[in-house]
């Protein structure tokens, strides 16, 4: 791997309470990654694990991947970019997305309305924000706000994105675009769109990073591996943004029979309708040299920095944890 290969994990890890991840983030940063984004579903938020990591480590980059913009308001958005990028100075990125209509509207009761609107107008607030300009947005409904606090440098800005919209959109007015669930040979054609655009846009495509959340399993039991990803990829791609992206990426006619018992409330014969070909893409498995190989075609076909994250396949805190550390030591940065 090329000296200045950008080599990213996900935190926290699983089975390791926040209070222990001192001693990870250290581990990190020995083993050679390079970068730690945190997530923000149904666990930890994603700037308090982010600022902890500020405060104990001295490289790692990290990143958001992604704050939430429909469930935080525009003002508190920077506020807590810019108090991480205060505590870790030309380290942090704040990663955004729209997020989904079980995480926004379920669990926080706010509406997803309108999100490609809604991303622009925060990208464009948040960029007068941390220049320490009187940020406004008559989209957003906010208006007067100024952060009163002031730092070096201004975090860059990274988008989420599945499809050509939100892509463009990324590649356009962001730093970077941040995409998932997708395999090696899916990048191309998701990273063209962006890169286009922001040639489109008079900026250099070359420049436009791309962040990729993967999902790597340990070794385990072929049936516990199944079990796990075939409940993984029925959570996701039965919901109607997810569905949409992998049907964009020409599976559509592989997952329908899938999605139908899924519809009909047959969660059972659902899961059993998962297709092994699909786990195969959006999963890496295997041994250690197989997983870093197909990590590696990830950054081939355009990735410009892989984020690992580790899936423990044990129930019990004390085996996952033991999971992850391992885990961590195996896929530390190929020299």
């Amino acid at each position: 791997m090329a000296e200045g290969t950008r080599w990213g994990l996900t935190i926290p890890l699983d089975g390791i309470p926040l209070s222990a991840h001192r001693e990870v983030f250290e581990q990190m940063e020995r083993l050679g990654y390079t970068d730690a984004w945190t997530l923000e579903i149904d666990g930890a938020d994603a700037f308090v694990p982010a600022g902890m990591a500020a405060a104990w480590t001295k490289e790692l980059r990290l990143g958001t991947a992604i704050a939430n913009v429909f469930t935080r308001g525009p003002a508190l958005l920077a506020m807590s970019a810019a108090a991480v990028a205060e505590a870790a100075p030309g380290r942090f990125c704040l990663g955004i997305g729209s997020s989904s209509p079980a995480i926004v509207e379920r669990w926080n009761g706010a509406e997803l309305r309108r999100p490609l609107t809604r991303v622009r107008e925060t990208v464009a607030f948040l960029r007068s924000a941390f220049a320490g300009e009187r940020a406004a947005s008559d989209a957003l409904g906010v208006r007067g706000f100024r952060l009163s606090r002031r730092f070096a440098e201004p975090p860059p800005i990274f988008v989420a994105a599945l499809r050509e919209r939100m892509l463009a959109l990324a590649g356009g007015v962001a730093d970077g675009v941040i995409i998932n669930w997708l395999a090696p040979a899916d990048v191309p054609k998701v990273v063209s769109i962006a890169r286009e655009a922001a040639r489109a846009a008079g900026r250099d495509p070359e420049v436009l990073e791309v962040v990729c959340r993967i999902f790597v399993l340990p070794q385990a039991p072929d049936e516990t591996l199944r079990f796990l990803t075939r409940r993984a990829i029925a959570g996701y791609f039965t919901t109607p943004v997810y569905g949409a992206f992998q049907a964009w990426l020409g599976r559509g006619d592989l997952l329908r029979p899938m999605q139908e018992a899924w519809e009909a409330g047959d969660r059972q014969a659902a899961l059993e309708l998962v297709p092994d070909k699909v786990i195969e893409d959006v999963f890496v498995m295997g041994s250690t040299a197989e997983c870093l190989e197909k990590i590696e075609s990830y950054r081939r076909n355009g990735v410009t920095t892989p984020v690992l994250s580790f899936i423990a396949t044990s129930t019990d805190t004390q085996e996952q944890a033991e999971q992850s550390l391992r885990m961590l030591k195996e896929f530390a940065r190929p020299r």
